[in-house]
């Protein structure tokens, strides 16, 4: 899948988020820029690049060389000699100074951004940087580097060729429909982590097997959630936190009859699929960046209004709770019953 080729339309090139729910987030700017003729090249770290391949108005994805932290600037530089004279137009989602290194060092003629980290001599197009506080919602964030004056909250959509998805499925042992997912794990940090006891409640109240998705490091997280499941029907949960690429973790979520999750990137895929989903909101919050599907339901105990006492310390965006277990430790997902996930799931 992908746009034209051989379109005569300007081609350009978007420098991607290095995080999943931010590279779903930028997939109505694609399609934006595609339906104005653009072809569209994406430049991503291989952990996104997946997220990407998902998108039909993409072209091209190249995955970059680079790793997290430091500027690489021999690498970009590179890279940049490769690309010289290849776009018309960069498009930079990330705020770094070093992501818009390389359409400047390729020679880009028109490149837009947002202003910060002092790269203003980077860009040609320059939008003002609101600050956290007052940023738009992602999506809109990202759809405004297109210039356009209506950005809307428009909603994420990922496609997947259906013989990508039965082969991916035929791969994993899979059937379309014929189990649950959950992604218990959050890169940011514990506070936006459902516990593992909850997770593992749930999945043995459940009707069809689990298949639990995560990176290497949330391996064992997710095993302690399998263990106690299995104990008591033996190979209901597959764990395959770590075991598997990030375009069959894809697959395996677009398939799903549902998915339990944390405030995640995993989260932001399942909406784009329009999986029927239970997102469940801790030390973050559902007004900033929720799942933008109606197949979603959210849980956040700030907003329920019989929930006492009432969660004043939320949302604290914090990677860990501060609070000692006297004052209510991670109360805000500690609070989240497996029975009253189920009532939403189901």
């Amino acid at each position: 899948m992908g746009s034209d080729p051989n379109s005569s339309g300007p081609k350009s090139l978007v420098i991607a988020p290095q995080w999943i729910g931010d590279a779903v987030m930028t997939e109505p700017l694609m399609r934006r820029l595609h339906a104005r003729g653009e072809r569209l090249t994406v430049g991503a770290l291989p952990w996104v690049a997946p997220v990407y391949r998902a998108m039909p108005q993409v072209a091209e994805v190249i995955e970059f060389p680079f790793q997290h932290g430091g500027v690489q600037f021999k690498a970009r530089r590179r890279l940049a000699s490769e690309l010289d004279g290849r776009f018309d137009i960069a498009y930079i989602c990330p705020n770094s100074l070093k992501s818009a290194l390389l359409p400047f060092m390729a020679s880009i003629p028109k490149r837009v951004g947002y202003l910060g980290e002092a790269r203003i001599g980077l860009l040609t197009h320059r939008l003002k940087n609101p600050p956290k506080d007052k940023r738009p919602p992602m999506v809109a964030f990202y759809s405004a580097l297109s210039g356009e004056a209506d950005v809307a909250q428009d909603r994420p959509r990922l496609q997947i060729a259906e013989s990508e998805v039965a082969v991916g499925l035929a791969e994993l042992g899979l059937q379309r429909g014929a189990y649950r997912v959950f992604a218990p794990g959050a890169e940011y940090g514990p506070a936006k982590r459902w516990p593992a006891a909850h997770f593992s409640a749930l999945g043995q109240q459940l009707d069809l097997p689990v298949v639990l998705l995560g990176s290497a490091k949330e391996f064992a997280l997710c095993e302690e959630i399998a263990a106690p499941v299995n104990a008591r029907e033996p190979g209901k949960c597959l764990n395959l936190a770590g075991k598997t690429s990030l375009a069959l973790a894809l697959i395996a979520i677009s398939a799903a009859k549902n998915i339990v999750s944390n405030d995640s990137g995993l989260m932001h895929v399942a909406a784009a699929f329009g999986v029927p989903q239970v997102a469940i909101f801790g030390s973050s919050s559902p007004l900033h960046t929720p799942p933008l599907s109606d197949r979603a339901r959210i849980f956040w105990l700030k907003s329920e209004p019989t929930y006492q006492p009432p969660l004043d310390c939320a949302p604290c965006f914090l990677r860990e709770c501060p609070l000692p277990p006297e004052q209510g430790h991670m109360r805000c997902l500690n609070d989240v019953l497996p029975a009253a996930v189920l009532a939403k799931l189901i």
